[in-house]
């Protein structure tokens, strides 16, 4: 199978979500990290880009890369926007009309009109714009999505939804500049974070119910005084095939990792699924024992088992794990090799 010629913008050295990006591209085979502009800092992204194995197609800034892989006899087929929020509009923009596909972080855009033109200009070109809600691929989601669909849980009364982690909670620390971009309207956009957090928790909600949201009520607070935008979110909602909803989202819950989670509860049987704990999918049917659904296991969905990449009892990152073993372990040999003994 050929690969896809992918590239990327931002995700440069030292950030969080490049290498998750980098290392997801590649497991299964079918995509080459071919070009990247890495760093608002040419020199820099260059140079990391050059260390990652790109080349003279390491670019200096994503103006340069847009010309550089335009002007190339076999230029990449996709790009990846991991900038920061407010720069997201103006590049995939521009490299949705040069003629490349577009996988956006989120949020998308900073307003509702920038994400209608964007959506415009996809429709247009032909070209595919899409935003990265990567939680829903965990094997276990989407089994839970698959039995919902098969009506092992009935019609769907309730969706509970969460996204609440501390990692923000230190007032101390609202001068840090990795944390306050995120709770300035000129860099962030018009919501900190639910647009950053609970928004997935809201999209599991859609995506393992099959429904959209018609109406919500929210009440926002910015905990930590000196942050212009929230901190902390709770939504109720209501969705168009009458499933109720409630969803909370936090950056201050002290004690709290990463957070999410759901609980889907039907006529028939309740759901849960942390994304802490993925491979374990907890099913209670009316009136029967609680069971333990584990990733891997046999007379999974067909949804299921086409996104499980190792054998049961295994955690998701087991191939990840043994890719870093041997990275380290090439990186801590040095000398010539030990001589035969004769």
């Amino acid at each position: 199978m050929t690969k896809l010629q992918w590239g990327m913008i931002g995700g440069g050295e030292g950030s969080q979500i490049g290498p998750a990006h980098r290392l997801g591209a590649g497991l299964d085979g079918l995509f080459k990290f071919t070009a990247g502009a890495l760093d608002h800092r040419p020199k820099e992204g260059i140079g990391y880009g050059r260390r990652l194995g790109l080349g003279d197609r390491a670019y200096g800034s994503w103006q340069d890369m847009l010309a550089g892989e335009k002007a190339q006899d076999n230029p990449i087929d996709l790009v990846t926007v991991a900038t920061p929020n407010s720069t997201h509009f103006e590049i995939t923009k521009a490299f949705l009309e040069g003629g490349f596909h577009v996988l956006c972080e989120k949020p998308m855009t900073m307003t509702v009109e920038e994400g209608e033109e964007i959506v415009k200009i996809a429709r247009a070109t032909g070209k595919i714009c899409a935003v990265n809600y990567g939680y829903s691929g965990y094997s276990l989601v989407r089994h839970m999505k698959a039995m919902i669909t098969r009506g092992d849980l009935g019609k769907i009364r309730l969706v509970n939804a969460e996204f609440a982690h501390g990692h923000h909670a230190d007032a101390a620390d609202a001068d840090n500049p990795r944390v306050r971009w995120r709770y300035d309207p000129a860099q962030a956009g018009v919501s900190a974070q639910f647009a950053d957090c609970g928004i997935h928790a809201l999209h599991m909600a859609s995506f393992v119910t099959g429904q959209d949201v018609t109406n919500l009520s929210a009440d926002t607070v910015s905990c930590i005084d000196v942050r212009v935008l929230e901190d902390d979110a709770m939504v109720n909602f209501r969705m168009d095939g009458g499933t109720v909803g409630r969803l909370w989202t936090s950056s201050i819950a002290i004690g709290r990792q990463h957070g999410l989670g759901i609980q889907v509860f039907g006529e028939k049987g309740g759901l849960r699924w942390s994304q802490e704990q993925p491979n374990q999918l907890y099913y209670m049917p009316l009136g029967e024992r609680l069971q333990i659904i584990e990733r891997g296991e046999a007379n999974l969905s067909p949804e299921a088992d086409r996104t499980s990449r190792v054998t049961i009892g295994h955690a998701e990152g087991n191939a990840l794990g043994l890719c870093q073993y041997l990275c380290r372990s090439r990186r801590s040999y040095s000398g010539p090799q030990r001589q035969p003994q004769h």
